[in-house]
């Protein structure tokens, strides 16, 4: 049952019953108009009471019906809400907890609203790129305002039950409860005190109007223009909210349901919707149950006190997590807790932090400079220097001096977490949590899971990436996990195209607009250039066969490693990270072309996009099928979170679905006549062959 039906004295109580937040799917919406004409053929039933079980009063549509038949089958949700304002009984919501979305269109068409305080208030239909489509825009300026209800409809944001009951004339709530535990209570006395009154009132006659509407409606247009760059939802909320204050009720709630339909065909909105899936899908493991035991993990120990090592402490801290940091010099602690508090101390100064809350963070730290100190701490997360040897040293202590059940986890971004794992007795202990720079801002974390790592770990480290605000998502050990292998291959072309004719300006330009937060070269220079340095060594050895582009060894060679030296693809000035174009590394890209014996050509910014994207696409398409991500949508995630990807596309593999597999194939196909490339480099993964070949998607 989605729904339960009960009678109360005259009263008829019908609550929502769709965990975890009482969703409005189609079993649903069926249930609840049974219950409505149950309670209206009663006639010892004088008013009508929708509440929600549990948690919520409704979060509103049921996502995972959006695209689907199920989410235009009758009774849709305006057809729910007119039978509500049809029924001969007054109807009462009973509002707690959560009320968004659709939960809050279905309590706008009852006839009154009792609320309990504390309750969050929100239509978030904008967040997925859409807009509020059964009647949100229609009703919710009718009753609190067009201004308050604009405001609430283009940030989507949340606002308390409480705050709301305070704007002066305000038709939203007719009643607060005294408390949520009251609200039962309180909704039935309501309801009864109601029952007789006639005529039943209806948000839908209320009168909606602004006093400056061109000017307002214009001032919002230019507002919302400036802060929705890329998404064209937010500028139709405002024609809908405007639509609302100039034409009759019934040609609004039409107008509103077109922009409503074509938002959902929209990329934008597809994306969005991709991403709120994808999010909640990433912590779904195929072979590790929901119901997995996890490991206690109420202290850590971070080795390292550098820039990785402060920043993955300041993460524990943020979440009320003691944290001992561990170095082998007093100095370096005494860095390290330096830029803590200096991170901290920012913080406060743009009241982003409240003083009490930066002592009290503070006050968790510890430092140490034996590993013997760190003994009785749940978990340890080593962020040291990227070599082996270095890491083999640092388990080998960790196996020798922490408890048993302790996790060991590894802050590695390409190295073998099972060589890692083996260097201690307890394989099963061992995981890898790759941050990402600066790790107390960046919202990804890769959880590597090695040969032997334990289920229970694995659940322990993916609750605990929650806990820590984090988007966690799983990789299989390989090197360069899921984002770098991938990056590794978008660096390659990039280079190729410097060969071939552009500059890194040109690159980073077009890429730029396709929507990356930064292009290859500065990124490059972000990251350091002597890091993709160190990883092209080791693949000349190892990989004698790999063909890379000598520009950056060359760059490299000259010291310019980038922002930490003030010079790399570009120059930096002292104290800011605005990249400025440098004469000298455009000829000596000019100079090696000629070396080679290369005529530049023109190359077109689709074409830069083409082969950057793609490259990150056939390289994925082989992570999915060796079974390194388990779902394609995770590494949409991970290009998201960590890597710049633009949101409004979704991710590199939902955009190949919608550019169409077929077309990225056909694309790497010509490609790959190109003589200075790599042919190799563009032939298509298995997966993605055979994908295209069967009109199939990765999503």
């Amino acid at each position: 049952m989605t729904t339960h039906y009960e009678v109360h004295g005259t009263v008829a109580v019908i609550t929502l019953s769709n965990p975890p937040v009482n969703g409005l799917g189609h079993a649903t919406r069926l249930s609840l108009t049974d219950n409505l004409q149950q309670a209206n053929a009663d006639a010892a039933v004088k008013s009508i009471v929708i509440t929600g079980a549990g948690k919520a009063f409704s979060g509103g549509a049921d996502i995972k019906e959006f695209g689907t038949p199920k989410a235009l089958s009758e009774p849709n949700l305006h057809s729910v809400i007119r039978t509500i304002e049809n029924s001969a009984k007054p109807v009462v919501a009973a509002i707690h907890s959560v009320c968004m979305g659709g939960g809050l269109e279905l309590a706008l068409g009852c006839h009154y609203r009792i609320a309990a305080p504390g309750c969050s208030v929100a239509l978030p239909e904008v967040k997925l790129g859409l807009l509020p489509g059964a009647g949100g825009t229609q009703r919710l300026p009718r009753a609190v305002g067009v201004e308050v209800a604009l405001n609430m409809i283009v940030s989507g944001e949340p606002v308390k039950s409480e705050l709301l009951a305070m704007i002066p004339g305000q038709k939203l709530f007719d009643k607060m409860a005294s408390s949520p535990e009251a609200l039962a209570d309180e909704a039935l006395a309501f309801a009864q005190s109601i029952a007789d009154t006639r005529p039943i009132p209806l948000v839908r006659n209320l009168p909606c109007k602004h006093r400056n509407g061109d000017a307002y409606f214009g001032f919002a247009r230019n507002m919302v223009k400036g802060m929705a760059k890329n998404f064209p939802a937010p500028l139709k909320c405002v024609d809908a909210v405007e639509a609302a204050t100039q034409r009759k009720f019934e040609d609004g709630l039409l107008f509103e349901r077109e922009l409503f339909i074509n938002l959902m065909w929209t990329t934008e909105s597809r994306a969005l919707r991709h991403i709120f899936m994808a999010e909640r899908a990433a912590s779904k493991i195929p072979d590790v149950p929901e119901d997995t035991p996890k490991r206690e993990i109420k202290s850590v120990a971070v080795i390292g006190a550098g820039t990785m090592g402060g920043g993955i402490s300041m993460n524990f801290l943020n979440a009320g997590i003691p944290v001992k940091m561990l170095e082998m010099k007093q100095e370096a602690l005494d860095r390290g807790m330096a830029t803590i508090r200096k991170n901290y101390e920012a913080q406060v100064k743009k009241g982003k932090l409240k003083q009490d809350k930066y002592e009290q963070r503070m006050s968790l730290l510890s430092t140490t400079l034996s590993y013997d100190d760190l003994k009785d701490t749940d978990m340890v997360i080593e962020a040291v220097f990227e070599e082996m040897g270095v890491k083999e040293k640092v388990f080998t202590e960790l196996d020798r001096v922490m408890k048993p059940g302790a996790i060991l986890a590894s802050n590695t971004s390409t190295l073998d977490m099972n060589q890692i794992a083996a260097f201690t007795q307890r394989p099963q202990d061992v995981i890898g949590t790759h941050f990402f720079s600066p790790a107390n801002i960046m919202k990804l974390l890769e959880v590597v899971r090695g040969e032997k790592t334990g289920k229970d770990v694995l659940a322990t480290v993916m609750a605990l990436g929650k806990k820590i605000k984090k988007t966690a998502v799983v990789s299989g050990v390989c090197d360069g996990f899921i984002g770098n292998r991938m990056i590794e291959q978008y660096g390659r072309q990039g280079g190729f195209l410097l060969d071939e004719g552009c500059t890194p300006a040109q690159v980073d330009k077009a890429i730029e607009r396709f929507g990356f937060a930064m292009g290859p070269f500065r990124m490059g220079d972000l990251a350091g250039n002597d890091i993709g340095w160190a990883i092209r060594k080791r693949r000349y050895t190892e990989k004698p066969d790999m063909k890379y582009s000598k520009t950056a060894d060359l760059l490299c060679e000259k010291g310019r490693f980038g922002q930490k030296t003030g010079a790399g693809w570009y120059d930096y000035v002292p104290g800011k990270r605005d990249a400025i174009p440098n004469a000298e590394v455009v000829q000596m890209i000019e100079a090696h072309r000629a070396s080679l014996g290369i005529t530049p050509r023109k190359i077109s910014d689709e074409e830069i996009v083409q082969r950057l994207v793609y490259a990150l696409v056939n390289e994925a398409a082989h992570i999915l099928e060796e079974g390194i991500a388990s779902k394609a949508s995770d590494i949409d995630m991970v290009y998201l979170m960590g890597y710049g990807f633009p949101i409004y596309r979704g991710g590199p593999m939902l955009y190949a679905d919608q550019v169409g597999l077929f077309n990225v194939v056909q694309s790497m196909h010509r490609f790959a006549q190109n003589p200075l490339d790599d042919a190799n480099f563009w032939k298509p993964a298995p997966l993605l062959a055979r994908l295209a070949a069967e009109g199939k998607t990765f999503n």
